[in-house]
């Protein structure tokens, strides 16, 4: 059995936060320096891969991930407005309720910019911070490619079934061309997320929408002092890569860490790199 296998898993439970409940889980010894994932838009907890979490949990760390609020089996907030302020708070929110005082922060996508958040307005409580596949909300840095927005304004699918399909085509058209998908994998956390989310669309707009007023993050990323690694792919065409430079420039002596072939996606081949770049800052900000 190896080190990753034998990690202590600790299952779902809710948080209250505010005015939402945050549905968490956990890898790895409490006592251990924790490490907070945050997922990207319209996406749960479950997308982050297990594997990958309980490699992360072997290198020392107590690995949380959660759902963000309108995804999931967090809160759900229809007819609500709210800000990537307001889910970067609610991530603080969960680290109160956990009795975290810092974490090493990790987000991906939408996450990426909901922990970069986090470092601009609690500073105090990131003790890192990995951007994977995200960008600064500068105008004109990550576009999206056109090919993928045909698919995002496709008609809903009818039932679970078709719902899973949709994400396997979506992800061969955001998934990395360098490495191997793992289709069977993608299948299952697919339908497991239909399942812990039926009506995931209508969060997933709200979410979007605090996206899209989010203000330009450069200045404010200008002061941080936080080790920071950036991790994009170079086959990312959900959130060009161009978003990944304006970060890791923004950000005074980020690393920026481009790995060839990947999109917009954590696919097996890649994680060894993914892990070793995100501890090996952790562990920067350790040793400071």
């Amino acid at each position: 059995m190896s080190a990753a296998d034998a990690v202590p898993y600790h299952p779902p439970r809710l948080a209250t936060v505010g005015q939402v409940d945050l549905c968490h889980d956990a890898f790895g010894s409490p006592d251990a320096p924790a490490m907070l994932l945050i997922m990207g838009l319209g996406c749960q907890l479950v997308h982050w891969p297990e594997d990958f979490c309980r490699q992360l949990a072997a290198e020392g760390f107590q690995v949380v991930r959660f759902d963000n609020r309108d995804a999931g089996r967090s809160t759900h907030l229809p007819g609500r407005r709210y800000t990537l302020d307001d889910m970067a708070d609610d991530a603080v929110g969960l680290l109160d309720a956990l009795g975290v005082d810092s974490a090493h922060i990790v987000g991906a996508s939408l996450g990426g910019m909901i922990a970069q958040a986090m470092a601009i307005r609690h500073p105090r409580r990131v003790r890192s911070l990995a951007s994977l596949m995200s960008t600064t909300g500068r105008r004109g840095k990550g576009r999206t490619s056109l090919r993928v927005l045909r698919h995002a304004l496709a008609r809903p699918p009818r039932d679970e079934e078709e719902a899973i399909e949709r994400r396997v085509r979506i992800f061969s058209v955001v998934g990395s061309t360098g490495f191997d998908q793992d289709l069977d994998e993608l299948r299952r956390v697919s339908a497991l997320a239909s399942e812990r989310d039926p009506d995931a669309r209508d969060g997933r707009r709200r979410q979007h929408r605090a996206v899209r007023a989010a203000p330009d993050r450069t200045e404010a990323l200008h002061l941080l002092t936080v080790p920071t690694v950036v991790i994009h792919g170079t086959e990312d065409p959900m959130c060009h890569p161009s978003g990944g430079h304006a970060t890791a420039d923004a950000i005074p002596g980020a690393r920026l860490e481009l790995i060839t072939g990947m999109g917009h996606d954590l696919p097996p081949g890649a994680r060894p790199r993914l892990i070793r770049a995100i501890t090996d800052n952790a562990r920067r900000a350790a040793a400071r």
